[in-house]
Parts: C-alpha cells; structure tokens; sequence
C-alpha cells in the first residue's frame, strides 16, 4: 500500500483523512497539517526520496478510494492535495536545517583548519570527511579582490566548478574566508593552486591571488595560508601589482624587517636627510623606488614618473649630496633600495619612529 520503499509509518492517519473528506468535504485541520509536516521531516531524515515519498501517497489515495467507494473526487483530490503539501513542506524544511547543518560544520571545520585552533590529531580526522589527508603536505593559495565573496555565492562556485571540471577528486577544498576565495590543495600537486589563481583572477575581475609554499604535516595548512596571507600584505604595503604573488619569491622581505629596529635605524640613517628637500622626503624616495624598480635605467624611470631625463638626473644629484650616497653606485647601491624597501614596509615618512 505504501509502495515498495517507503514503510506505511509515513502515510499514518492519511486512510482516516481521506475517508472523512469524502464524507464531508472537509479540508484538513491544523492538527491533521502539522502532523504530515512532521512525517515529512522523519521521512527526510530517515533519506527517503520526495519523489518515492508522494508516489507512496498516491498509490494509497487510489487503493483507499477503490476499496472505501470514496465517492466526492474532487473532496479527496483536495486532501491528497493538502497532504501532499503539508508533507513535502516538512520534508524541505528537514533538509534545510540538514544543508544548515552541514554548512555549520564545514565552516567551523575550516575556521579550526585555517586558524589552528584545534588539536592535530582530532583535526585530521575531521579533515578526511572534506576529502583532505593532512598527513600529506598542503598549498594553500588565497584571491582577494575589490568585493568580498562568502561561501556559495556565485564567484566561489564559479571557480569551484571550474576546478572540479578540470581536475575531478583530488582531494582539494574551495572555500572562503574573511571575504577571500581560499583554495587548499595538495602540496604536490602546483598546477592545482596555479589553474585556481587563473581562474580566481578572471572571477574576481583583476583580483590579486597569493601561494603559501607547501607545508607538510597537521599544521602545514595554516602556515601555508598565513604565508599567502602576508603575501597578500606584502603587496599592499610595497605597492606590488603582480596578479599572482608565490611568498617562496617573497622571503627576503619578512628576513629584512624581522629585526623591526634594525631596518628602522637603517631607514633613519641612509633616507633620513631626505627631508630636507624642498617638498620633503616623498618626491625623492618615490624617485628611488621607481629608480630601483627600472632596473637603475634612466630613461625608463623619467618615464615611469613622467619626467624628463634630465630632471630625473637632477633628483638623483640631489639624493646624492644629501644622503652622500650615489644611487648610481653599486657600492651605495644596496644601502639605499634596501632602505627604500624598509621605508615602504614601515610606512616611512608618512610614520614617524
């Protein structure tokens, strides 16, 4: 009666309400409603089909009918439609509160991975339900751009469909985090995290996407992501426009201003007399940088500035007989753009120290 897969539990009390509405016309009271809305939650949590599920009550509502004689159709055809409702109401309402579930663990899941805030061994054992052995080593690579993307929002799922169309179950997760897309991957497998920035460039329409280095073990992801992370800082504060930053080409920066003081005395000494210039120190530090970054190339340094050779000539004297130090020189060279990287790492001169 109930059809081949689903138990008659789930049609409890529908004969009942089925005879009456073809005896009085009656609709379903709001008791007779609540209790379909709530065999339709047990039914989707026990995970059985909607489809088996409606068909089940169809196939009651006929053999019911033919062996009661109901004979008000049009009665029985509305119960049957107030039930099925009321049924696939509490069945969707079942599934929602599951996808919500689901999505509280995923992120608290993610939140403990990326953060390392819980123990190792309970974390892995976590991570193998989201298809990740942290066991292996992992890359973690992260996109930010001008908006921020949350968790199944059309950026996040354009990319993650992109990456599973292009590499199926490689044990990969695409999540977000503070805005940013977010892609973990095993650590030996770069073309992943390369396919993902890629794709993470074109979907976040010009975003810039940072590569932590593959770390291995339990912990090796949230190291892999706070590389990337101060990858992504790395080139707010030095202005670097690169789509695609790899920290593994970035490690001089952290060993430079590891000793904060240090790099601040060297600012101070070698850029300090800057300010003596008229206009102060930015124009002639902008000079350096743009100087430095032309490969010490004149011509294409007056051009990155909009000046002429001449001009930039006339700046680089001047730098020179106030610091005493000839950017033209290699022997002073090394001195000032490592300055000039110190002073834009500790936001020199706009802050003082």
């Amino acid at each position: 009666m109930a059809g081949r897969d689903v138990p008659e539990e789930y049609l409890d009390g529908f004969a009942v309400i089925l005879a009456d509405a073809s005896a009085t016309g009656r609709r379903l009271t709001r008791d007779e409603l609540d209790s379909r809305r709530a065999l339709g939650e047990r039914a989707a949590e026990a995970g059985y089909g909607l489809r088996a599920l409606v068909g089940a009550h169809l196939a009651a509502a006929r053999v019911h009918g033919t062996a009661a004689g109901l004979t008000s159709a049009d009665s029985v055809l509305a119960a049957v439609e107030q039930t099925v409702d009321a049924f696939a109401e509490g069945y969707e309402r079942a599934q929602r509160q599951a996808v919500r579930q689901e999505e509280a663990v995923r992120r608290e899941f993610i939140d403990d991975l990326l953060y390392g805030r819980s123990d190792l061994g309970r974390l892995a054992e976590r991570a193998e339900r989201f298809g990740l052995r942290l066991s292996h080593a992992h890359a973690v690579a992260v996109a930010q751009g001008k908006a921020g993307y949350d968790e199944g929002d059309a950026v996040s799922r354009e990319v993650e469909r992109a990456l599973i169309g292009r590499f199926g179950d490689r044990s990969i997760l695409v999540t977000t985090k503070d805005g940013r897309l977010v892609c973990i991957a095993p650590g030996d497998q770069d073309e992943v995290v390369t396919f993902f920035a890629k794709q993470a460039y074109a979907a976040t329409d010009g975003g810039q996407v940072a590569i932590g280095r593959p770390q291995p073990g339990p912990g090796g992801v949230v190291q892999s992501y706070e590389e990337a992370l101060n990858a992504l800082d790395l080139a707010e504060r030095l202005e670097l426009d690169a789509p695609v930053l790899r920290a593994a080409d970035l490690l001089v920066y952290p060993v430079l201003t590891r000793d904060r003081q240090a790099m601040a005395d060297l600012v101070r000494s070698a850029l300090g007399p800057l300010r003596q210039a008229r206009g102060g120190a930015r124009p002639l530090l902008d000079t350096l940088t743009e100087y430095f970054a032309a490969g010490c190339v004149a011509a294409e340094a007056a051009r990155r500035l909009s000046l002429s050779v001449r001009a930039l000539t006339y700046r680089l004297d001047r730098i020179h007989r106030l610091t005493g130090a000839n950017p033209a020189d290699p022997v002073h060279r090394y001195t000032l753009q490592t300055a000039v990287i110190g002073a834009r790492l500790l936001d020199w001169p706009e802050k003082d120290f």
